[in-house]
C-alpha cells in the first residue's frame, strides 16, 4: 500500500488516524509538531501527507504547507481542518491537493484512496 505521513498537534487523534490507516495496510509515521513534520519529510518523502491546518494556529499550518511546497514535496497534501474556510482565497489553498473537515473520517478515507488511485 502507501506511506502516508500524518502531522496534527493532538496526539490522540493522530494515534487514532495511524491506527485506521495502518488496519488498511498503510504505512504510516506521524508527527505532532509542524518542525517534526519537515524533519520527516526529509527522512523520507511519503506517497501523500495529512496535515491539520491549525497546528495551533492557522498561520502555523499555512507556513508549513508553504515549507512542504518549497522543501519540493509534490506528493498529495490533505488539510484536515474544523475551519476549512480558513483557507480559503489564500495561496495556500493552491498548494493542496484537497481540504477535509475535520473528523469526517469516511471523507477523508475517500479522499486517500482518490488521491493515491490518481
Amino acid at each position: 500500500m502507501a506511506h502516508i505521513l500524518v502531522a496534527d498537534d493532538d496526539g490522540e487523534l493522530v494515534n487514532l488516524q495511524r491506527c485506521l490507516l495502518e488496519a488498511l495496510g498503510h504505512e504510516v509515521e506521524t508527527a505532532l509538531s509542524t518542525s517534526g513534520t519537515m524533519r520527516q519529510l526529509e527522512r523520507r518523502t511519503p506517497d501523500l501527507i495529512v496535515i491539520d491546518l491549525r497546528f495551533p494556529t492557522a498561520a502555523e499550518g499555512m507556513a508549513l504547507i508553504r515549507g512542504i511546497r518549497q522543501a519540493g514535496c509534490r506528493q498529495p497534501l490533505i488539510v484536515l481542518s474544523g475551519w476549512p474556510d480558513d483557507l480559503q482565497g489564500a495561496p495556500e489553498e493552491q498548494m493542496v491537493s484537497r481540504i477535509v473537515v475535520k473528523g469526517s473520517v469516511r471523507e477523508l478515507l475517500r479522499t486517500i484512496a482518490e488521491l493515491l488511485a490518481a
